[in-house]
């Protein structure tokens, strides 16, 4: 089966994953998230329609911003004889809520699912939107991971690793919980001297949020513009430990991350993160014990070794690409 993924709108071009993950390529967008459910599968991304092959008959219709065009491509889909299975492109609560904001989005929305003929949700959290929505087949299935791909093992020797990775960046949106991480760390950055990287995209206004903090001489390592994806992998993999509290609920891409780095994430409540490092997450733990988690982990190093290789494990069973491949070709036999 090769899944043609469609989010209507996008800005990122139609892309083809013959070789499924490949190799890391700064001009591609990597196989992760819904570009992964296509490079899964060998199949592709697009952003119209009208660029799917008339061969390939099943797509993964990923709502965006724009509902309208997402209708309007699910009427030409039908009309075309494709089976139509849907997914959330910010599949966060507080993401979804903004999206359905008004009742005429909600009425959109629930003309799309009445065109569709089942939906993914890529956490569990979804599963009862889709069927409030009117669909009656919803199956849970999680963005993969290309951890048994050699090229995407972005790991470095143990002695190369200093330092706390800050898993946020975004200062505006109070579910990031940026700026209460910042604070949280900074006092085992100055007691453990373990300095702090973190993306300042803002500016101005940015430095003076990070001068406000009182981070010591030499405890806060500023990055101030965006890196290409494998850019930012080869820099994260050379710290000890990615912290984050983020509290949006999404995919959890960042403990993805941090997985294909081999360092363990503390903190978060994303699909990812409950997956991966169930111990270390958000999910049901205080701020002062996840602080406690980082403490412990940035002291021992067999600690982390052993949260890595659980988590690797975990993958293997539930988030590599031959697995995910299977759930999905399941899901769309379902409709012949």
């Amino acid at each position: 089966m090769q899944l043609c993924v469609l989010q209507p709108g996008s800005r990122q071009p139609a892309q083809s994953f013959p070789d499924f993950a490949g190799q890391p390529d700064a001009r591609l967008h990597p196989p992760l998230g819904y570009h992964g459910l296509a490079a899964c599968t060998g199949g592709s991304f697009h952003r119209s329609d009208e660029t799917i092959p008339a061969e390939h008959n099943r797509v993964l219709l990923v709502l965006g911003s724009n509902l309208k065009a997402c209708r309007q491509a699910a009427v030409n889909l039908r009309r075309a004889g494709k089976t139509i299975v849907l997914a959330w492109e910010k599949p966060g609560a507080f993401e979804i809520q903004a999206q359905l904001d008004s009742p005429s989005a909600l009425a959109l929305f629930r003309e799309i699912c009445v065109r569709s003929h089942a939906a993914l949700a890529v956490t569990p959290d979804l599963e009862p939107v889709f069927r409030a929505g009117g669909i009656l087949h919803v199956e849970t299935i999680p963005v993969p991971l290309p951890v048994d791909a050699p090229a995407w093992d972005f790991s470095v020797r143990p002695e190369e690793r200093v330092g706390i990775w800050l898993g946020t960046w975004d200062w505006k949106n109070p579910a990031r919980r940026h700026l209460t991480a910042l604070m949280g760390i900074r006092d085992i950055a100055s007691q453990m001297y373990e300095p702090v990287t973190v993306f300042n995209l803002d500016g101005w206004r940015g430095r003076r949020w990070l001068r406000q903090l009182g981070f010591g001489q030499g405890l806060l390592r500023v990055i101030e513009r965006r890196l290409p994806y494998t850019e930012y992998l080869q820099k994260m993999a050379t710290h000890r430990l990615v912290f984050q509290l983020d509290a949006t609920g999404g995919v959890g891409s960042v403990a993805g991350d941090a997985l294909l780095c081999r360092i363990p994430c503390v903190g978060g409540n994303g699909n990812a993160e409950r997956i991966l490092f169930p111990d270390l997450c958000s999910q049901n733990t205080s701020a002062v014990d996840l602080l406690y988690g980082v403490s412990r982990l940035l002291d021992h190093g067999h600690d982390r070794d052993q949260a890595v290789d659980r988590a690797l494990q975990i993958a293997r069973e539930r988030l590599s690409f031959d697995i995910i491949q299977q759930s999905l070709e399941q899901l769309f036999h379902y409709f012949g």
